[in-house]
C-alpha cells in the first residue's frame, strides 16, 4: 500500500476502539487514537481522519489545534476502523496551538488508554455526537463486527458503528439514544438494556 503526505489542523482527538459483539456479550480492543484534521492528502485540501498509536499521542501529547504533518497508509477495511488513513509515520508538531475547551466538550489532551478502559463507557445517541461531541476526548465512533451465529465461525459478519461517551456523568450534553439492539442466530435480537451501561460507570461519581 502506497504512503501519501498529510498535513493539518486537528480538529478532534479521541480513543481508536474497535468493538467485537457476539449477542449479549461485548469485547472492546484500545487501537490508539482517532484524529480528525482540516488539511490536506498529497496536496489535496480535505478533512480527514488518522490513526495513531498510544505511543505516539504519549510523547507529543497532540491536542485540538496542534498542526501536524507525516505520512500515512489508507485502511485496508474501512468497516473495522475508525478512521481513514492509520500507520503514520514521519509524524512532526509543526505549531502547538492554544488549548481548546476545558469543559464539555472537553477539548483537552486526550488520557492514556488505560483510563478510557478504567471508566467504562455509555451508549451515546448519533445525532448527540454529531452536534456536541465531534471535538470531545471523551467521545468516541466504534466499529463493530457483529457475530451473528457464535456455533458457526464461518458465518457471514455484519459491520455497523456505533457511538460511545466516556465522559463525567453530569455533562450536560449527554443523551444516550435509543437501546442498541443484537442480532443472534436462528432469528434471535439481543437487547442491550439501559441496566449495562449503568454497570460499565457505576463506580463513577456524577462528575467522573
Amino acid at each position: 500500500m502506497s504512503n501519501h503526505e498529510f498535513k493539518g489542523r486537528i480538529t478532534s482527538v479521541q480513543p481508536r476502539i474497535r468493538l467485537l459483539r457476539s449477542f449479549d456479550e461485548a469485547t472492546h480492543s484500545y487501537l490508539g487514537y482517532a484524529l480528525v484534521l482540516d488539511g490536506s492528502v498529497d496536496d489535496v485540501a480535505l478533512t480527514f481522519s488518522i490513526g495513531i498509536g498510544q505511543g505516539t499521542q504519549a510523547k507529543h501529547g497532540l491536542k485540538v489545534n496542534d498542526c501536524i504533518s507525516g505520512r500515512c497508509v489508507e485502511v485496508a477495511d474501512p468497516r473495522i476502523e475508525p478512521v481513514e488513513y492509520y500507520r503514520v509515520t514521519g509524524l512532526h508538531v509543526l505549531t502547538v496551538g492554544e488549548g481548546g475547551n476545558a469543559a464539555e466538550p472537553w477539548e483537552t489532551i486526550a488520557p492514556d488508554l488505560q483510563v478510557y478502559r478504567k471508566r467504562g463507557c455509555r451508549r451515546l445517541a448519533v445525532r448527540t455526537y454529531a452536534a456536541q461531541c465531534l471535538s470531545c476526548i471523551w467521545g468516541g465512533r466504534m466499529p463493530v463486527e457483529i457475530i451473528v451465529d457464535n456455533w458457526n465461525p464461518q458465518a457471514a459478519r455484519l459491520y455497523r458503528f456505533e457511538t460511545f461517551c466516556y465522559g463525567p456523568l453530569n455533562c450536560r450534553h449527554y443523551k444516550a439514544g435509543p437501546e442498541r439492539q443484537v442480532p443472534g442466530r436462528k432469528g434471535a435480537t439481543y437487547i442491550e438494556d439501559d441496566w449495562v451501561d449503568a454497570m460499565h460507570v457505576e463506580h463513577r461519581r456524577p462528575d467522573e
